[in-house]
């Protein structure tokens, strides 16, 4: 695609109306989105569902539309970090979807939680920078309750071991999380970093969780998160296990088909928010 071929320099879309990093338009793809960062899990969740096909394929966003049952799903890859990841959620909420779900690995800080465990984010350390250039620090990082909700029931009904709570979203993968570059190369501020946020209760480290959340919740979307452990960081493991490392996936899907039957009863009962009392 030519240069020439784009809109505008504030927004650029093509003729057709497709976003720019994303290469998707209006109809494309469907309300509810999974997240994961690498392009190559796009197609491995899409097989999850009943059915799939490819969207677009352009830099790090790869994107799927497919169905489980009657309910339309989508998969889009943000690539590592923030930034990446702020393009891909810029583009999704312009094309119509609004309830999304990052998938990821993750490195847990607490000793009591083993790879191979989830983690479902409730809320995150705003540490990865993006989040910065849209709202002040001080607003906070929050997943949405229903989302939440529909990750925890999904964790459940699957039997894997989950933890629930909050989570750090670094800058970087080694020295924006306490470990030393290259060359040993390190600053007194990383040495602390690992004990302060253990101190403090939170659960994990990653990439892209606070972006996600924030940018959701300024554009009133509705995000969570959810993580597959791969390392320890205090014990100094690290376990990339393939026959654990999707358990997130599966519990992502069956998480949005739970939203999207809440959804339903929602509509059904003239209600704006889900409850036990609705659900029950």
């Amino acid at each position: 695609m030519t240069n020439n071929e784009w809109e505008n320099a504030s927004r650029p879309t093509d003729k057709d109306g497709k976003q720019y990093h994303i290469q998707c338009g209006k109809g494309d793809v469907a309300r509810y989105c999974l997240l994961p960062g690498d392009p190559k899990r796009v197609g491995k969740i899409a097989r999850m569902w009943d059915s799939g096909h490819l969207v677009a394929d352009y830099r790090e966003h790869v994107t799927y539309t497919g169905k489980i049952g009657d309910m339309d799903i989508s998969a889009c890859s943000t690539g590592a970090g923030g930034g990446s990841t702020a393009s891909a959620l810029e583009d999704l909420a312009e094309v119509g979807c609004d309830t999304l779900i990052r998938v990821g690995t993750c490195g847990a800080i607490q000793t009591y939680i083993k790879p191979g465990d989830l983690i479902i984010c409730t809320g995150a350390v705003r540490k990865e920078g993006t989040s910065d250039g849209y709202v002040t620090n001080s607003y906070p990082a929050v997943a949405d309750h229903e989302v939440t909700m529909a990750l925890i029931e999904a964790a459940e009904q699957l039997g894997y071991t989950y933890h629930v709570g909050i989570g750090y979203t670094a800058s970087s993968f080694f020295c924006g999380q306490g470990r030393p570059g290259h060359n040993g190369y390190s600053q007194s501020f990383m040495k602390t970093l690992l004990p302060d946020m253990q101190a403090a209760g939170v659960l994990n480290f990653e990439m892209e969780a606070a972006t996600v959340l924030t940018i959701s919740s300024l554009y009133k979307m509705r995000a969570g998160a959810i993580f597959t452990v791969v390392a320890n960081r205090v014990e100094n493991s690290f376990q990339y296990d393939n026959s654990t490392v999707d358990h997130n996936l599966e519990v992502a899907n069956l998480a949005m088909q739970l939203l999207w039957e809440w959804d339903k009863k929602k509509k059904e009962k003239g209600k704006a928010h889900i409850s036990l009392s609705l659900i029950k």
